[in-house]
């Protein structure tokens, strides 16, 4: 028994980083430098005792808290709920991961959440604190649907939305522009077709609307042929983000069921971009979700794993320096510690 028990201890995980805070489960962590200091928006995990499926029907949040630090490894500070769900006109069930920007005076949070039918639509919420309270408007953004909103803010001034999310993010029931109520659950079945693509849409002057049309995120390989569905290792499935380092456009994104994070690299906002390789192995847990800042001079990566809970819905958010090579790629992270 005692050798059991030194052996199980041996297998456990040492993780790369510590979960920022433990008071509460949280996940899906974006990140943005607001007045010298670094903001975090996550998703908040709560344990609703709903059974997990692969529509995520078990990923029940009702509300965001906000959190802030003035450093990294600093103290970080939970500034409570900025918003709930019951506080959200059109809202159902399930606020999924949201983003935030800041324009003119105004922060605006951007979340995802199921409409009283059921159908995921993007919501767009406003303050003039970065830590909140937000208030939200009275509908969705016209024009919306889908999940994991990131709103890149380019060095023009303009702004741009990518969002969408396969499954669960129910971005393939949209594949004809319409909600299909009855379409598929997943991508799978369509090996051979070019992968389902994460949305980009210019955003309006006053940040609550799209200008112009909604466009294929377009993800090519190195001989310049878009991503296949049945490429699970290399395709999108949720979670973009997009940074802009030495005047390229970096789009990051989950792989979804086989548990990357990837990126590509392109020359405008709204791509092409060429795959150019693996941004974090797997953490622990099923989903994977992160953000990238810059703060004073070094690039960080958010992220979020299962340390504390064991369970795939329980999350915590994490951070680390992610590092560019001189030719522009990015480090590979291993969100463990070698043994």
């Amino acid at each position: 028994m005692a050798f059991y028990q030194a052996s199980a201890q041996k297998q456990k995980p040492k993780f790369l980083t510590e979960p920022l805070i433990s008071n509460i489960y949280t996940a899906d962590p974006s990140a943005h430098v607001f007045n010298g200091k670094i903001y975090i928006y996550p998703s908040h995990d709560i344990d609703a005792g709903i059974p997990e499926n692969d529509n995520g029907d078990h990923f029940a949040m009702r509300d965001y808290h906000i959190l802030s630090m003035d450093y990294i490894g600093g103290k970080v500070t939970d500034h409570g709920v900025a918003i709930d769900i019951k506080d959200i006109p059109w809202a159902g069930r399930q606020l999924w991961a949201p983003d935030a920007a800041y324009k003119n005076g105004t922060y605006f949070l951007y979340f995802p959440v199921k409409d009283k039918k059921d159908v995921f639509h993007i919501g767009v919420a406003t303050s003039k604190n970065p830590a909140g309270p937000f208030k939200a408007q009275p509908q969705p953004i016209p024009g919306s649907f889908s999940i994991d909103p990131a709103v890149f803010t380019d060095t023009d001034g303009s702004s741009y939305m990518y969002f969408g999310g396969i499954w669960g993010g129910q971005l393939q029931r949209w594949a004809t522009g319409k909600y299909d109520a009855n379409g598929s659950k997943t991508d799978l079945g369509h090996d051979n077709e070019p992968a389902l693509s994460c949305k980009v849409v210019k955003m309006s002057k006053d940040m609550m609307h799209f200008d112009g049309k909604v466009k294929d995120v377009v993800i090519l390989d190195k001989q310049g042929k878009p991503l296949l569905t049945k490429d699970h290792d290399h395709r999108f499935f949720e979670g973009s983000w997009m940074h802009k380092y030495k005047g390229k456009y970096y789009f990051s994104y989950s792989t979804g069921d086989t548990h990357y994070l990837e990126y590509a690299i392109g020359d405008k906002p709204f791509g092409p971009f060429t795959y150019a390789g693996m941004l974090m192995k797997p953490v622990q847990g099923w989903t994977t979700h992160h953000s990238i800042v810059e703060f004073k001079g070094k690039w960080y990566i958010f992220y979020h794993d299962t340390e504390l809970s064991g369970k795939t819905h329980l999350r915590n958010i994490k951070v680390t320096e992610l590092k560019h090579n001189a030719d522009g790629t990015i480090q590979t992270i291993d969100p463990f510690k070698a043994s």
